[in-house]
């Protein structure tokens, strides 16, 4: 049988209508498997070392002030440059994954970080320093939300909450071991030192390529039903024998909305692109978890960013101190993350957000009051803080890939990722600003616990609920 797979079918045509309903009933009656597994943790790992690479910025800057002789407007732009190549790369990875794949995209990028790690270790100056950095950015940016996209397509809807999220937790396993290590590395040994061990999980992309395969969904949206069959019989073959048992029957595959899903409109079935975002119900979606992005990653970007020189030049500690006590604030944003992933499917997305957000307001709001007088005191309330806005901030990437249907998923993922980085940019810009026009951080805890508490307001009354709900019933 011949079967020609050159070109990709409209999206949304009759035939693949009929298989992406039939890809989803099957991926519903898959059974928690070791492939699922094999999976998450070949594209976690991936994620974890993305995250790695991220991080060692803010550990790399104290080092890279007195070699470079750096100012405080160099050394904000070290920091943020990164994140403009990473709102860059979400932006232009969204659309080459809903147009050529999710699995390439994610190889493509964490081969090109790799290697732009490998190179920032020959640099002597702040130029060519910054370029890379904005190189490895748009890879970074690129790998992540395209990575939550496949994830969740690969993922039935009962407690994929739970499951999506303890595969999200390597990204902030990778910024709390990428900061234990630059923590004892970079005074040890030096920045480059830490750059060069970044590199070599760029290896990765080869392992991706072999042993990751397309998602059957995207497959199915794009018209490539043979394809998308072949590989959806292969899953299952293997998780049948992971499970050493039959996999039960699929329900018969519908078009019908459930009770509880709203029917979509014609408008709303044919969106697409970059305006499908803007259309119908996907457009207070959009501007919803576009909020919650932004909000939260200017919290959490403007703390972690700055803890260690503001931690070394408010109040003086050796740079190993400052190193350590930043370190306890990511460790401490871990387990938000933990307790996140084993609660909202129970709790739900919507209240993570506004708990999250909400009682990092507070914790924030409190330090500042409290004239955040010593090391010590800055360390518990922000480390209490990043329970909160890690273990939000984590929900968004299951969040969000739940909002959108398959054929503008991962667009609408990089969107996010976009907000989600501008966040990170203007969070340490601004923090910087503030901080050198009043020359105290207790201005900076008031402004980052009244973005937080904004966030919070949003989600509690705007967000919509998708817990145990099927990816087709929630966005259609």
């Amino acid at each position: 049988m011949s079967t020609d797979i050159s070109k990709d079918a409209a999206p949304g045509s009759s035939p693949a209508g009929t298989t992406r309903a039939t890809i989803a009933a099957r991926f519903e009656r898959l059974p928690l498997s070791r492939w699922h597994v094999t999976v998450r943790l070949i594209v976690g790992v991936v994620t974890f070392f993305e995250a790695f690479d991220q991080l060692l910025i803010a550990y790399a800057l104290p080092e890279l002030r007195d070699e470079w002789q750096l100012s405080t407007g160099d050394a904000t732009a070290v920091l943020t440059v990164g994140s403009a190549g990473m709102l860059v790369g979400a932006l232009l990875s969204g659309r080459l994954a809903d147009r050529y794949g999710r699995v390439k995209v994610i190889a493509y990028c964490v081969a090109a970080s790799g290697v732009a790690s490998l190179a920032l270790t020959a640099c002597t100056s702040l130029t060519p320093f910054m370029a890379l950095r904005f190189l490895q950015g748009l890879a970074i940016g690129g790998e992540v939300p395209v990575a939550a996209a496949f994830i969740s397509e690969i993922t039935r809807s009962f407690k994929r909450g739970r499951f999506v999220l303890l595969y999200e937790l390597v990204f902030p396993a990778g910024l709390t071991i990428g900061a234990l290590v630059a923590a004892w590395v970079v005074p040890a040994a030096g920045w480059r030192v830490m750059f060069a061990v970044a590199a070599v999980p760029g290896l990765l992309a080869f392992l991706v390529q072999r042993k990751v395969p397309e998602s059957p969904r995207w497959l199915a949206e794009r018209g490539r039903t043979a394809e998308a069959e072949a590989v959806m019989t292969a899953i299952e073959a293997k998780v049948s024998a992971a499970t050493g048992e039959p996999l039960p029957r699929p329900a018969a595959p519908t078009s019908t909305p459930e009770p509880t899903a709203a029917a979509a409109t014609p408008a709303e079935r044919a969106a697409t692109g970059l305006r499908g975002l803007f259309t119908g119900r996907y457009r207070r979606r959009t501007l919803v978890v576009g909020a919650i992005w932004f909000t939260g990653y200017f919290v959490n970007y403007g703390v972690t960013s700055w803890l260690p020189s503001i931690y070394r030049d408010e109040y003086g500690l050796p740079l190993s101190d400052a190193l350590l006590y930043s370190t306890v604030t990511s460790v401490a944003g871990l387990l938000g993350c933990l307790i996140a992933a084993l609660t909202v499917d129970v709790l739900g997305r919507r209240r993570i957000f506004a708990l999250g957000l909400g009682a990092s307001a507070a914790l924030l709001l409190t330090l500042a009051s409290l004239g955040a007088g010593t090391p010590v005191q800055v360390l518990i309330w922000t480390s209490l803080s990043a329970v909160g806005f890690f273990g939000s901030n984590i929900c968004l990437y299951l969040y969000t890939p739940e909002l959108y249907p398959t054929r503008m998923r991962a667009l609408g993922c990089s969107v996010g990722g976009a907000v989600n980085r501008l966040g990170v940019i203007l969070g340490p810009i601004l923090v910087g600003v503030v901080y050198a026009a009043n020359d105290s951080v207790t201005a900076v805890f008031v402004m980052l616990g009244a973005v937080a508490l904004a966030g919070a307001a949003v989600a509690g009354t705007l967000a919509e609920e998708t817990a145990n709900r099927s990816l087709e019933e929630i966005s259609p």
